[in-house]
């Protein structure tokens, strides 16, 4: 869970031991709460992947901005999840359909995995506005600027965790492999950072650079605040009806835009220049180091160190105090001691922004856990409550806000092990989140050598599982248009990323006009008895049918929206049968009717019967024969042409239809 849950906090944008507040009472309050057994709830890749798509625009990924929104999240997510398990709406979590999932689930995993590959080579790029064009500059920045050291201790926990997975699987392959590069990176100091000023870098172009920068940073932070104070003015404008003021507001906040833009666009510039310069360094006599471009590196001087770089991030450079790295990035040090119980800050503008999010936060949460506590409970005989699960997940998000947490949700990984391990109750998540208070409290300063190469290499070694192909395959043969609806799904996801609601939108939109249009065209067939005596689709069959009667079943519910398809097919089957002289309803199929396809029905009667065919229905089930009672239509179609089944129904039309008719054999005889 220690090392997971830090590897999950960097991936949803926040510093890497927001991952153990997030293990220390979600996990407990889960449990306690919940209906699972076994079920270990913490950090997981999906919902921090979701949280860092969600918070993106509104802050800095690392800030404190940013960490204050993603507790608030934590706290909708939480009462969001509360309130469907009080309300007993468990079940709106269909709304998700299988092949949606699946195609949202690879495409985030292809997502997670190379999002981790700045990490892996010890690159810095900063995010574009799509994911591709971001990997894309990975890639073009790893072929000159990779760090090695870096790389390999990523490959080296990649390699002990595959094969202590394949060999020993009982053995924790992620701790051991974040334990061992923990101590490679104590032993050989991996990181190498150093504090200078702006003079010991022997270059005017870096200098000019370090300049440029921060002039460009500074006039975005001032432009920034300009902005909030004309949002203010464009509020109270349109408040106060004010056309002229908001006019001049709007243009204002336009132009103001506009050069943000083109500032950011000039801060990312400079950033990227100073990143790329290499440095070589030169001790002097007194234990201090110069630094000189490595392509004007004295020739008359040594340089024993590696290449040296300037450390970027996003905001101002301080001229006197320039961080020098010349190693490897590490997790660093984390604040000893468990995190403070307070109240989240409540923005009701954030919360109407971040309310979509939760909710597909919320939902995709849920799902993954209630199908992780199935799997369980499918081994163990547990019997599952999901409104009671949805209760508990909600419960463990809230208090989790209140200790700095960011959103949670069941592991599948670490739920596997609690299982492996024997846990026969809930006080086993209790007792590890007891052991992460233990290690807050007395041990984090162990973990400030692990390298941050090897949290991104645990991050792509969990989310490798999630890459599910065949799912594709078995929904396109369950039902082509799931399996296009999958794929479309996961498309979508990879092109609008980092942006991922959109793409789980596109593929429950989908879904939901697949329903519609079905719902809309139920399957009409006319049916045929068939070799073994039983009544068959005649088209789908290959079947004859009788001259003169028609039997037409209906597959679905007779509502508003499919009624007049019913109307249209029969009337298409009098048009093409001019023999016809009596027409079966076979109703097994509808199972529900509301007063328009009452009426419908009803209207339906009338035509068949005036144009000299008559009608009978079989199959019709309680709720539906209800409505006719009630309606008076049972007594319009008469009761002696309602009949129980098909077979008692052919018997008793069969010989009034064929008097006086010549059929050489009718093929609904047995």
């Amino acid at each position: 869970l220690i090392p997971q849950s830090m590897a999950y906090a960097q991936l949803a944008g926040l510093p890497a031991y927001y991952g153990l507040y997030a293990s220390f009472l979600p996990p407990m309050a889960a449990a306690l709460f919940g209906s699972s057994l076994q079920l270990a709830t913490g950090p997981v890749a999906m919902v921090s992947l979701m949280t860092s798509a969600s918070l993106g625009s509104l802050a800095t990924a690392g800030s404190q901005g940013y960490i204050a929104y993603a507790i608030f999240l934590a706290l909708i997510v939480g009462s969001f999840q509360f309130l469907l398990g009080v309300l007993r709406l468990g079940l709106v979590v269909n709304f998700l359909s299988h092949p949606v999932v699946n195609g949202f689930t690879n495409a985030a995993a292809i997502i997670i995995a190379t999002s981790q590959l700045s990490k892996l080579f010890g690159v810095s790029v900063d995010s574009a506005a799509h994911h591709y064009d971001t990997i894309i500059a990975v890639v073009r920045e790893a072929f000159h600027y990779t760090h090695w050291p870096t790389f390999f201790l990523g490959a080296l926990a990649f390699g002990i965790m595959y094969g202590l997975k394949r060999l020993l699987p009982r053995v924790p392959n992620v701790l051991v492999a974040v334990a061992v590069t923990t101590l490679i990176s104590w032993g050989i100091g991996f990181e190498r950072n150093e504090t200078v000023p702006m003079e010991r870098i022997k270059s005017w172009h870096a200098q000019s650079l370090i300049t440029k920068y921060n002039a460009a940073v500074e006039s975005l932070a001032a432009l920034s605040k300009e902005r909030t104070e004309v949002s203010r003015a464009l509020d109270l404008a349109g408040s106060g009806h004010d056309i002229r003021g908001l006019l001049e507001a709007e243009h204002t906040s336009n132009v103001l835009i506009l050069n943000i833009q083109w500032i950011m666009e000039e801060a990312a510039f400079y950033k990227q220049a100073l990143r790329r310069l290499l440095f070589k360094a030169v001790e002097q006599r007194d234990g201090t180091r110069k630094f000189f471009l490595a392509d004007e590196f004295p020739s008359e001087a040594r340089a024993k160190d590696p290449v040296w770089r300037i450390q970027v991030g996003n905001r101002p450079l301080k001229p006197e105090q320039l961080v020098m790295t010349g190693g490897g990035e590490v997790v660093g040090k984390i604040p000893k001691g468990l995190p403070s119980f307070e109240m989240p800050k409540l923005d009701l503008n954030i919360a109407l922004h971040l309310l979509p999010y939760a909710a597909i936060i919320s939902l995709l949460g849920f799902m993954e856990a209630i199908s992780i506590a199935k799997a369980m409970a499918g081994k163990t005989g547990q019997r599952l409550d999901p409104n009671q699960e949805l209760i508990g997940q909600g419960i463990a998000n809230m208090l989790g806000a209140f200790t700095k947490s960011y959103p949670t949700s069941g592991s599948f990984s670490r739920s596997a092990v609690n299982l492996q391990s024997g846990a026969v109750t809930g006080l086993s998540s209790v007792f590890t989140s007891l052991v992460v208070v233990i290690a807050l409290l007395f041990f984090t300063p162990l973990l400030y050598h692990l390298p941050q190469s090897v949290l991104a290499a645990v991050i792509m070694m969990a989310v490798i599982g999630l890459i599910n192909v065949s799912g594709f395959v078995h929904a396109w043969k369950a039902k082509w248009y799931d399996g296009a609806i999958s794929v479309i799904a996961f498309l979508c996801t990879l092109g609008f990323a980092p942006h991922l609601d959109r793409g789980i939108m596109v593929g429950v939109v989908l879904s939901l006009l697949v329903f519609l249009y079905k719902s809309m065209r139920p399957k009409i067939a006319s049916l045929s008895r068939d070799e073994d005596q039983t009544f068959r689709c005649a088209s789908t069959h290959a079947l004859k049918e009788c001259q003169y009667i028609a039997m037409v079943r209906f597959e679905g519910p007779l509502f508003f929206a499919n009624a007049s398809y019913l109307e249209d097919k029969i009337t298409e089957i009098m048009r093409n049968r001019k023999s016809l002289r009596h027409i079966l309803i076979v109703s097994n199929g509808i199972n529900d009717i509301d007063a328009s396809g009452e009426e419908t029905l009803s209207l339906l009667v009338d035509r068949i019967r005036s144009a000299g065919v008559d009608v009978s229905l079989s199959g019709v089930n309680e709720t539906v024969l209800e409505v006719l009672k009630r309606t008076y239509l049972r007594e319009k179609i008469g009761e002696d042409h309602i009949f129980p089944t098909m077979e008692k129904a052919v018997s008793s039309i069969h010989p009034k239809t064929h008097r006086d008719a010549w059929e050489e054999f009718c093929p609904l005889l047995g």
